[in-house]
Formats: structure tokens, C-alpha cells, sequence
């Protein structure tokens, strides 16, 4: 029998994030720039209920028993037998593999589980929903950062940008014109966790200051929307910049992350900000197509340990 693959995109939060922590609302978008892959393979001459699941980038080869229960990938698959009602696995190999960095705000455990538990449930014949799929990586994502907002989760299992409010039915967006946006790599690694935890204790010693700024976070977010939806994409940048500057007083961005903004910025970015929990990992920035090469070089030689051109195509139909 063929090995039975999936595979789950990265993502970037666009505009929002730690205020959608906070019931603010938020804009994450697909990264196919980067993917998870899991690839379930038959193992009929192994016992019955055999689980062998290799991850070779965090040095993992165990079988599914000697694993933890709270381990991400024994809450996927546990998860996956649970929607599938069955209590039992045929003996099989799951290899996981992916090219999204880890500790980046790319999305990498979530896109992990997904392709997982996607791989899984069609290896047994039952291939899930989005929503069914949605529901599993986000208890994985409970397990590693605690209070997440569920917006990593949402937006690579529908594969879709998404206008996201926490405990809110999900609106996709519709995205009336296509959009080049660069992605940089400051190459410094940041756990999301830690960076949530850490914005929600600030709030909670003055939630008085920290309510304003997730407050005018919303705003732009609520703009954006507006400008992506009627065809005004490249208003987003200025939009972006104020954001990043917002979470620069929320102190979730670095000197380094700092520094690749303003580089950006200087030659010719029409807007950029850091994208996701910070501390660490990428920025995002608008330009021009005829700016995207200077604009490319220039952060390569601030530090910037790679880069990606990503483009978000447009989406004539937004579904809620």
C-alpha cells in the first residue's frame, strides 16, 4: 500500500496580532512558501496497534504508546481516533517532515498537526473536514501556548485569509486584488507562549493602557479589512507600519526585528511590521514591484537570514 501523505501551509498574521489574544480581531493569511508534510506509511508485519512516528528535525522516533499523553502528536492522533470513533490503529509509520522554521510565528505547530491529522484520518479512510480538522489542532495548540487565540489553527486548515475574532463564527476574507508581500527571517527563534504570556501579564498590571492599544490595533485591523475588500491593497502599508509601532509599546518586538522594519522602510517598503508573537522570527513588508529587489537586498544585508516573496491571490468570494 502507496504511503498516504498531507500536507498544511504556514501562516502570517497580516494585522492584529497579540490584541486578538484579547478579543480584538485579526488578519492571518496562508504561507505557502513554507509547508508540513506528514506521510503515513502500512506496516503489516508489525503488531496490531503499532504506531511508529519519526520527526527527524526535533529528533524524534518513538512509538505512539511511549509518548506522552499531552505530546502534540498523541493529542492529534488521539484526536483523530476520537472524531473517527474508533479505538484502535492498524500498524503504520507516520514520517514528519517541514520546511516552516520553528519559534518564527509561522505557524509550525499548528501546521504540523493538521497535516498530520489529515494524513491519518485519510490513511484509515476517513477524511475529515476542515472544521473536524480546525477543532483537533487547536487542543494541540491549547497544549503548547496555553491561551492561543486559535487564529494559527483556523487559517491552515481552511487555507484561507481570514478575518478572525476569538469565539466568533469565521469570516473569510475576500481579497479583491492580488498582493506581493516580502517576508524576512530575522534567524532569531522566539517561542509564541511566553511572548502571549507575557503581554497578558502586562495587561493585567494596567489593563487601562493596554486596552488602548489593543483597542487601536482593532482599528487598523477593521481598516485593513476595508482596504483589502474594496481593492485598495497598497494603502495596507502605512496601515502595517502604525501597527508594528503599537507592538513596539506592547514590548513583544527586538532591536533586530526593529531594525529590519526601518531597513524596509528606507528603501522604499511601503509599510512593515514584525508578524506574529515576536521576540523574534519575521517581519512582513509592502512593496512595489519595481522596490521588491532593492528592498530584498537591502535587508539581506542588514542580517536578514532569508527572505520569501509571497503572494496573496485574490479571492473573489468570501464565505462566513
Amino acid at each position: 500500500m502507496p504511503a498516504i501523505s498531507a500536507t498544511a501551509p504556514g501562516k502570517l498574521i497580516l494585522f492584529g496580532e497579540h490584541a486578538v489574544v484579547h478579543n480584538r480581531p485579526a488578519i492571518a493569511i496562508p504561507f505557502n512558501g513554507v509547508h508540513a508534510k506528514a506521510a503515513v506509511f502500512a506496516t503489516p508485519i508489525a503488531p496490531t496497534g503499532r504506531v511508529r512516528i519519526e520527526a527527524q528535525a526535533i529528533g524524534l522516533d518513538q512509538t505512539l504508546d511511549q509518548l506522552a499523553p499531552d505530546h502534540p502528536f498523541a493529542i492529534a492522533i488521539h484526536g483523530v481516533m476520537k472524531t473517527l470513533g474508533i479505538t484502535w490503529l492498524p500498524a503504520c509509520h507516520i514520517r514528519i517532515t517541514s520546511t516552516i522554521p520553528i519559534a518564527a510565528g509561522m505557524g509550525s505547530s499548528a501546521a504540523v498537526s493538521i497535516a498530520l491529522s489529515r494524513a491519518l484520518a485519510a490513511f484509515l479512510g476517513h477524511p475529515l473536514e476542515d472544521s473536524a480538522v480546525n477543532t483537533i489542532a487547536f487542543q494541540v495548540e491549547q497544549q503548547l501556548h496555553g491561551t492561543p487565540s486559535g487564529v494559527d489553527n483556523t487559517v491552515i486548515s481552511f487555507n484561507r485569509p481570514v478575518y478572525f475574532v476569538r469565539s466568533q463564527p469565521i469570516e473569510f476574507l475576500k481579497i479583491r486584488e492580488p498582493l506581493d508581500l516580502l517576508v524576512a527571517d530575522s534567524g532569531i527563534a522566539a517561542a509564541t507562549g511566553p511572548m502571549v504570556a507575557g503581554v497578558s501579564q502586562r495587561f493585567n498590571a494596567d489593563p487601562d493602557t493596554y486596552g488602548a492599544y489593543f483597542d487601536q490595533i482593532a482599528n487598523l485591523v477593521r481598516q485593513a479589512r476595508m482596504d483589502l475588500e474594496s481593492g485598495a491593497g497598497n494603502d495596507l502599508g502605512p496601515l502595517m507600519t502604525q501597527n508594528h509601532r503599537l507592538l513596539q509599546k506592547i514590548a513583544v518586538s527586538t532591536p533586530e526585528l526593529d531594525r529590519l522594519v526601518e531597513t524596509a522602510l528606507a528603501a522604499g517598503a511601503l509599510g512593515a511590521k514584525l508578524t506574529g508573537g515576536g521576540g523574534g522570527g519575521n517581519i512582513i513588508a509592502l512593496a512595489a514591484n519595481h522596490q521588491i529587489e532593492k528592498v530584498v537586498t537591502a535587508l539581506l544585508a542588514a542580517g536578514a537570514r532569508r527572505t520569501w516573496l509571497l503572494n496573496l491571490p485574490r479571492h473573489e468570494e468570501a464565505v462566513s
